[in-house]
């Protein structure tokens, strides 16, 4: 066999092992009927609507629904969100609900046994759990914990070695997916909070919504929001006087380790940077956390985008920072490469692990009681200030303000070990203080807060 046919058949046998490693691009929960069960992960594989049931844990109960998109960033079926929204609405005719959006990242999806749907279920049964502590010390009704969960082809090839080259094409794919379907379904989802909340008796509905993402799907979130964000957050008058607090979009949005460049977030980081005062009510609206040891938007992210940026003019930013006082000189060229955790003008807190992880997630009780302390340490939040957690501390710079909504937070190794390590108890904790903190109601076991003019939720 001559040189030329060997290389012909090398080319050949390379294309075939391409094609056989692709990740499947389909849907995996086409059965639109709900099904509930004490172990839906086995028994209600390919359902869009799912509850997990179990009478021996009553307090755990949670409802899951699945909406799914194709790689040009469009729903694969339409039928599929008409119903998980119908079931959302119709929970809002007679109950408040705490919904829980989940976006996955590189090389996930929303496969049955995908590790992030198992973390995400585990994270709902604990917020259930929670809830039920939580109502029970005020009184108030339960409200229904329902989590969504947004899949896409995170991956596109599943041989190991080989599925690392994927980074920018999955990157590509997830600024499709942000741009096209999942900006449709988070407003529907924030309407069900609009609309059972306007409605509600003495006008406390106390329905929340909190959106995150991980990795690719963290620029996918923040692809859907981030011109919303925006608008909100100048609708709040300022800097000098102003009429409320500053609005996000639903109750909170949560990013971890998200792959996008720190030159898209540099509005927000603007606004919110020379607003030197929140009022004492001002919950989070955003939080970035990125691991210092994320080495694919730590490394792998400027590479690229240096390569994808090479011909584009750049030039230096000033803004204020009330805070200091002083003008702040920003490289437009390096907020344009690297990724939005690790510039670090742009960071606003450390969250530093004060003891060693555990292999189990602190008791329920410690919890509420936690965040009892959480939500005070945060009303008399200011610059340089630091707040205990479960097994780490969370401290805030020096030149940022007090309550600033928008945390950009470098976290510990200890704490997040690479990019895909986020299911540490400690960082659990973490975030399900943050969503107690900005979806319980602010009169809760505590006197009524300042916030003249508040425009409310």
């Amino acid at each position: 066999m001559q040189a030329r046919d060997i290389r012909r058949l090398s080319a050949i046998v390379l294309v075939a092992l391409a094609l056989g490693a692709c990740a499947p691009h389909k849907m995996y929960r086409p059965e639109l009927a709900p099904c509930a069960s004490k172990d839906p992960e086995a028994q209600c594989r390919s359902n869009a609507l799912q509850a997990y049931q179990d009478p021996a844990h009553p307090d755990s109960a949670y409802q899951l629904g699945f909406i799914e998109f194709d790689d040009q960033g469009q729903l694969f079926d339409r039928r599929q969100m008409d119903a998980v929204v119908t079931t959302l609405n119709e929970n809002a005719a007679s109950t408040d609900q705490l919904m829980v959006v989940f976006v996955h990242g590189w090389k996930h999806s929303a496969a049955p046994r995908d590790p992030n749907i198992r973390t995400f279920r585990q994270t709902l049964e604990r917020l259930s759990e929670l809830e039920s502590r939580i109502s029970r010390k005020s009184g108030d009704r339960p409200r229904q914990v329902v989590g969504l969960y947004l899949g896409w082809r995170g991956g596109s090839i599943t041989v190991p070695v080989l599925e690392e080259l994927t980074f920018w094409d999955r990157k590509n794919t997830a600024q499709k997916v942000g741009a096209g379907g999942v900006s449709e379904v988070l407003n529907r989802i924030d309407l069900v909070r609009q609309t059972r909340n306007s409605f509600a008796d003495s006008g406390r509905g106390r329905t929340r919504l909190v959106v995150v993402g991980h990795s690719f799907g963290g620029a996918v979130v923040y692809s859907a929001l981030r011109q919303i964000l925006s608008e909100r957050f100048v609708d709040t008058v300022g800097p000098a006087g102003q009429l409320s607090d500053t609005q996000g979009f639903g109750d909170l949005v949560v990013l971890i380790n998200p792959a996008f460049e720190a030159l898209l977030y540099t509005p927000l980081s603007d606004m919110s940077t020379e607003r030197g005062r929140y009022f004492r009510c001002q919950l989070p609206v955003m939080a970035i956390l990125t691991s210092e040891a994320d080495a694919a938007t730590g490394y792998a992210f400027p590479v690229g985008r240096w390569f994808s940026t090479l011909f584009e003019n750049e030039r230096e930013m000033a803004r204020r920072n009330a805070v200091t006082g002083t003008v702040e000189t920003l490289d437009e060229g390096k907020a344009n490469i690297t990724a939005v955790g690790h510039f670090e003008p742009y960071r606003t807190h450390f969250l530093r692990a004060t003891a060693p992880g555990t292999a189990a997630a602190p008791r329920a009780q410690a919890e509420v009681d936690l965040f009892s302390k959480f939500r005070q340490s945060w009303g008399n939040d200011m610059p340089a200030s630091r707040i205990p957690f479960q097994g780490s501390v969370l401290e805030r710079t020096a030149d940022s303000a007090g309550r600033n909504p928008y945390l950009v937070i470098r976290v510990d190794k200890a704490l997040i070990a690479d990019h895909n390590d986020i299911d540490d108890p400690r960082i659990m904790s973490f975030i399900r203080q943050l969503i107690l903190l900005s979806t319980q109601d602010r009169d809760s076991e505590a006197p009524q807060l300042e916030c003249p003019g508040t425009l409310g939720r």
